[in-house]
């Protein structure tokens, strides 16, 4: 039976079949992200009859940066998104992913893939529709069979333990208040990177708030004599982790170590509420020395090759870029 591609645009649109364990592919996801300034999100359902068989969740949004400027927009895709149990994965991804180019690319100057599984999948469909790949890492740490404590390095272990003997807390953020106060201090840190997006305010709000009832995410503080010198934001999703975003003020307050007590919160909550992995989102270009990549992998976890996949409007820079990178 012929599958038919529909795209949402509007959260009250997506009809309550359209169901999945992929928080990268929801209705929650694209809700909040609905609700965050400069964000605009596009679902792309694959329906078979009236059963929906496969879903794409694009986020177009705005950079707020003066490079690039604020009038350029990306789409980013996390994942090759989610599909019904039985249905062929790479048939059904390639006529989400034609409609979905033919549509993100009216909206933004670039589509990016990330945090693919598995970097061989629909190869010939990327390529088919212009995309170009660029190899990429990812890491995660295993949460079953043996305590997270027991995978670090000595060095961390000793670190966590000071910095909790030196007067520094960690909770999870329980108030508007709070999380605006942590807001403040993310978006300082984050100001210094000149390549990684921070969102807005109201993200981080709707991601804690927006739906009580189910574990979307979490935004751990760390606090000493009062004061917020670090903290992380994790998502969960279909039975694992991720960290998304963590800070530390490790240079104010050395003894404290904000930075490794920001992941630890993370790493110790989803190991105790029984997730399988965690993922640091994002870890760099497969570069020698990378000294966020190289933090993360004192935390015991593991690294392991991916790509991510790209594609330009503008067909002559993409071809360029195409040549440099296939």
């Amino acid at each position: 039976m012929k599958v038919v591609v529909k795209t949402y645009k509007r959260s009250q649109d997506i009809p309550a079949e359209v169901k999945g364990n992929s928080l990268f592919h929801s209705r929650e996801l694209f809700t909040i992200c609905e609700q965050t300034p400069g964000y605009t999100p596009l679902l792309f359902v694959a329906w078979r009859s009236e059963r929906p068989v496969g879903k794409l969740l694009c986020i177009v949004r705005k950079s707020e940066r003066h490079f690039p400027p604020s009038f350029i927009k990306r789409g980013e895709i996390y994942g090759t998104g989610e599909y019904a149990p039985g249905e062929h994965e790479e048939s059904l991804f390639k006529v989400l992913l034609e409609e979905l180019t033919r549509t993100a690319l009216d909206m933004c100057f670039l589509i990016e893939f990330r945090n693919l599984s598995n970097p061989l999948f629909a190869y010939r469909y990327f390529r088919e529709n212009k995309y170009f790949p660029i190899n990429w890492l990812r890491i995660h740490n295993s949460l079953h069979n043996r305590p997270p404590m027991a995978r670090m390095s000595a060095s961390r272990r000793r670190q966590i333990k000071r910095g909790l003997q030196n007067g520094a807390s960690i909770h999870v953020a329980q108030s508007s208040e709070e999380i605006y106060e942590f807001f403040k201090l993310m978006k300082k840190y984050y100001a210094t990177k000149i390549r990684k997006h921070f969102p807005g305010m109201n993200f981080f709000l709707q991601l804690v708030n927006e739906y009580p009832d189910k574990e979307i995410g979490r935004i751990y503080i760390i606090r000493y004599k009062g004061k917020i010198i670090g903290g992380s934001i994790c998502v969960f999703s279909d039975g694992n982790a991720y960290l998304w975003f963590s800070a530390g003020l490790r240079k104010s307050y050395p003894r404290q170590y904000p930075g490794v007590l920001a992941v630890w919160a993370a790493i110790d909550y989803a190991y105790r509420h029984d997730y399988d992995h965690i993922e640091f989102m994002d870890v760099g270009l497969p570069f020698k020395q990378y000294g966020y990549r190289n933090f993360i992998l004192r935390f015991g976890g593991i690294q392991y090759g991916t790509r991510r996949w790209f594609r330009f409007r503008w067909k002559w820079l993409n071809n360029l870029i195409t040549r440099f990178y296939i």
